[in-house]
């Protein structure tokens, strides 16, 4: 199993300049490409400080000139934000700019706080119909010459300018949850991107085998399948029931997002109260201790093992979580020095 970062700069209040806080995402992602990762995620987020990344090939174009050997990946794109053409040569250019380490990973978007300001009116099944639509556009536009009439898109003969660097262009990745968006990549060769968020192992185990049923019954090559989730490898105990505890804020902040009914004032929603992320039993601590990747060395090398044995492919390890720049990177440090070298990748 190989093994990933997925970053962003995060926000939560109005005190940390934003030049601190992309240096500090800078620097998380030096650290992985030291460490042997494999690649760097990161995505696209529009108006909100909560996860702060408007356009990720601006951040990967400078990152290729920051690290040295990790593939760069879109952890995700949001499809319906983007039109086929554009999205065609805009991958290229940034495939060509890095030397061929783009990957380019796809959704249809999960905040409806962003469709509502971007694409009002917009409901998630029409979302999931634009991706399905452009990205098998996209190989076809690298190879040039592609005329499409679609549902959404309809355009004559166009070619992608530039052309990527990689021969087949960079790969695609579909990030997937039901069983259609699972079937949907394998049929189309694409690799598959899955978080289980706070959900667990249950959930970790269902992904795999819809994955697995949609390899089986259209017989097709095996992509590859990334699992996406928070980790945190901690010193001890005390460190890591902390931890628990900033994600349980982080996960109560993004829920509150996701729902979309408190007041956003300059890109930060109004704070949740302490009563009201204590009244969130889902998030209690004690049960993120038990689905997260979150614990000791060993704990989390056990839980690293169990997803291997599934026939995960790829861990990415997703260092948002609200916590300070010395924590993250700390915790990362432990999963590189004390945690990968237990794995062959």
């Amino acid at each position: 199993m190989e093994f990933s970062l997925f970053a962003h700069m995060e926000r939560l209040d109005p005190q940390t300049p934003h030049q601190a806080l992309y240096g500090e995402f800078i620097e998380l992602c030096q650290l992985a490409d030291q460490g042997g990762m494999r690649a760097i995620w990161t995505g696209e987020h529009h108006a909100m400080e909560f996860t702060i990344a408007p356009n990720p090939f601006l951040s990967i174009v400078d990152l290729a000139h920051q690290t040295k050997n990790v593939k760069l990946g879109t952890g995700t794109v949001v499809a319906p934000f983007w039109h086929p053409i554009k999205l065609a040569g805009e991958a290229a250019a940034t495939d060509l700019m890095t030397g061929g380490r783009l990957e380019l990973g796809m959704a249809r978007g999960a905040y409806t706080y962003e469709a509502e300001r971007l694409m009002p009116g917009m409901d998630a099944f029409t979302a999931g119909q634009m991706l399905r639509e452009t990205a098998p556009l996209l190989r076809k536009l690298w190879q040039g010459d592609c005329a499409h009439e679609g549902d959404f898109y309809q355009f004559p003969s166009t070619t992608s300018s530039p052309k990527p660097l990689q021969s087949d262009g960079p790969p695609i990745w579909i990030a997937a949850r039901d069983p259609n968006s699972h079937e949907f990549a394998v049929k189309n060769a694409f690799n598959v991107q899955v978080t289980p968020l706070w959900q667990g192992m249950s959930e970790i185990e269902s992904l795999m085998a819809r994955f697995e049923a949609s390899v089986i019954s259209q017989e097709v090559k095996r992509p590859k399948i990334m699992l996406l989730h928070h980790t945190y490898v901690a010193r001890d105990s005390a460190d890591l029931e902390q931890a628990a505890k900033e994600l349980q804020r982080f996960y109560c902040y993004f829920g509150a997002w996701f729902q979309n009914k408190r007041p956003v004032t300059q890109g930060l929603i109004d704070p949740l109260s302490d009563q009201e992320i204590d009244a969130n039993s889902m998030m209690a601590p004690k049960n993120l201790l038990r689905d997260l990747t979150i614990g000791t060395k060993m704990q989390v090398i056990d839980k690293l093992k169990r997803y291997e044995d599934l026939g995960y492919d790829e861990f990415s390890f997703w260092i948002d979580s609200g916590m300070n720049s010395d924590r993250k990177k700390a915790s990362l440090h432990r999963f590189i020095d004390d945690v990968m070298p237990h794995f062959n990748r």
